[in-house]
C-alpha cells in the first residue's frame, strides 16, 4: 500500500504553511488564543477561501470529495501550526452528519455556508459518565404537537462557544445506553432555553457545557430518522479520531524539531547537549514514536476510505481506529513529555512553543477515546 503524498496534496500542505507563515505565528496563535473569540475569524475566511472547509464533502454537496487519507497532509500542517480554529467540530463532525443524514433542505440550509465559512458547528453528544460510551444519551426529545422538546445536559462540547448551529443528540425512544432511540436534532446556538457555559482548554481550544431547558425545535429540526443515528455518530466520530491523529502527527514532528534544535543549541560543559549519547538515544525514540504513528495513522485512513465505500465492515473501521488512536495516545505521551524533559525547566515555560505542543498532544490522547478504552474497543473488535 502507497502511502506517499501525492503532488495536489503536497501543494496543499505547502499552501497551509504559507499561510501559518503568514498569518499564524507563535505569538499570533497566543493572542488569538487570550481573545475573546478564541479563534481567528480572518484565518477562517482565508481557510474557506483555500477551499479547506469543504474538502471531506461530496462534490454534490459543493465540496471535493477527499477521503481520510487525503486529510493526512491538511492535519498534519494545522497540527504543526496548533491551529485552534474549529476545524474538527465544524467540517468533521457536526458537518458531516448534516452531509450524511440531512434533508435535501436541510443541507442546503448548513453546507454551503459551512464551505464558505459562515457558518460555523459544534457536536453537542457527550453527557456526564458517559466515558467515551456513544450510546449513553439520556438527553430526551420529546414529541410537541408537530415539533419537539429537548431537555437534558451535554459535556465538554469542543467550540460550542462560536457555532452558530448545533448538531445535538437526543434520545427519542429506550433508555441511555440503549443502540436505538437515538436522534440527531439541528439546534441554533441562540436557541430559547438553550445555555452555554463556556470555559477554555488547557491547550487553548474553547469548550462549553450546555443545559437544554424545554428547548422547542420544528419537525424540520430532526436530522435524518428518528432513532436512528446511533451508526451515523460513531462513523463521524471514527472520522473525527483519525483527523485527530493526523494533527498528532503534525505536532509531534513539530515537537521533534523544537527538540532537536535546542539540543544542538543548549551547551552544557563547553559542548552541545546534543553531543551526550544518551540525549541522542532519547531524541532517536521520539523520532521512531512519531514515525510509527504517521505510518498506522495512515493504514486507518486508508482503511477508513474502504469502509466508506462499502467494501469493509463498520467493526473492521472501528478495529484500525482504535489500533491508530492507542499508539497514537502512547506516541503523544512519550513525545511530549520527552520534548518537555530534554528542555529542562525551560520546557515548562508558557514563552516556549514546545509547552503548548505538549498541552495539545495531551489533549488529543484524551479526546475521542482515551488509550485504555481504544485498546479495549481493539480487542472486543479483533474477531
Amino acid at each position: 500500500m502507497d502511502f506517499q503524498i501525492t503532488p495536489e496534496e503536497s501543494q496543499l500542505a505547502d499552501s497551509i504553511a504559507r499561510l501559518v507563515e503568514r498569518s499564524y505565528s507563535f505569538e499570533a496563535r497566543r493572542e488569538i488564543i487570550a481573545s475573546a473569540a478564541g479563534y481567528s475569524d480572518s484565518v477562517w475566511r482565508t481557510m474557506a477561501e483555500m477551499g479547506l472547509l469543504g474538502l471531506p464533502f461530496s462534490e454534490e454537496d459543493g465540496g471535493f470529495g477527499v477521503g481520510a487519507i487525503g486529510m493526512m497532509s491538511v492535519m498534519e500542517a494545522f497540527g504543526k501550526a496548533l491551529l485552534v480554529e474549529p476545524y474538527i467540530a465544524t467540517v468533521a463532525l457536526a458537518g458531516r452528519l448534516v452531509a450524511k443524514l440531512g434533508s435535501a433542505g436541510q443541507k442546503e440550509q448548513i453546507l454551503p455556508g459551512v464551505i464558505d465559512g459562515t457558518i460555523k458547528l459544534a457536536f453537542a453528544h457527550t453527557e456526564q459518565d458517559a466515558r467515551y460510551r456513544l450510546g449513553l444519551v439520556a438527553t430526551t426529545a420529546t414529541r410537541e404537537g408537530e415539533g419537539w422538546r429537548l431537555d437534558g445536559t451535554k459535556i465538554v462540547v469542543t467550540h460550542a462557544p462560536m457555532a452558530d448551529w448545533l448538531v445535538v443528540s437526543a434520545r427519542t425512544a429506550g433508555a441511555s445506553g440503549d443502540a436505538k432511540g437515538i436522534s440527531l436534532f439541528l439546534v441554533a446556538a441562540n436557541a430559547a432555553g438553550l445555555a452555554c457555559n463556556s470555559y477554555r482548554g488547557v491547550d487553548g481550544t474553547r469548550g462549553a457545557d450546555l443545559v437544554l431547558s424545554g428547548v422547542k425545535l420544528g419537525a424540520e429540526a430532526l436530522l435524518g430518522e428518528e432513532g436512528s443515528a446511533l451508526p451515523a455518530i460513531e462513523e463521524a466520530v471514527d472520522f473525527a479520531t483519525l483527523l485527530q491523529c493526523g494533527e498528532a502527527v503534525g505536532a509531534m514532528a513539530s515537537a521533534n524539531s523544537d527538540t532537536l534544535e535546542y539540543l544542538k543549541t543548549r551547551r552544557q560543559f563547553g559542548v552541545p547537549i546534543g553531543s551526550f549519547q544518551a540525549l541522542q538515544h532519547r531524541m532517536v525514540e521520539m523520532t521512531i514514536h512519531a514515525e510509527q504513528a504517521r505510518s498506522i495513522t495512515s493504514l486507518a485512513c486508508a482503511r477508513f476510505d474502504e469502509a466508506a465505500a462499502g467494501s469493509m465492515s463498520a467493526n473492521e473501521r472501528m478495529h484500525f481506529v482504535s489500533g491508530a488512536k492507542v499508539k497514537i495516545a502512547q506516541a503523544c505521551r512519550q513525545v511530549g513529555q520527552e520534548s518537555i524533559q530534554l528542555h529542562g525547566g525551560m520546557g515548562m515555560s508558557d514563552e516556549l512553543r514546545v509547552s503548548h505542543t505538549f498541552k495539545r498532544l495531551t489533549m488529543i490522547a484524551q479526546v475521542c477515546g482515551d488509550l485504555d478504552h481504544h485498546l479495549e474497543r481493539f480487542a472486543a473488535t479483533g474477531d
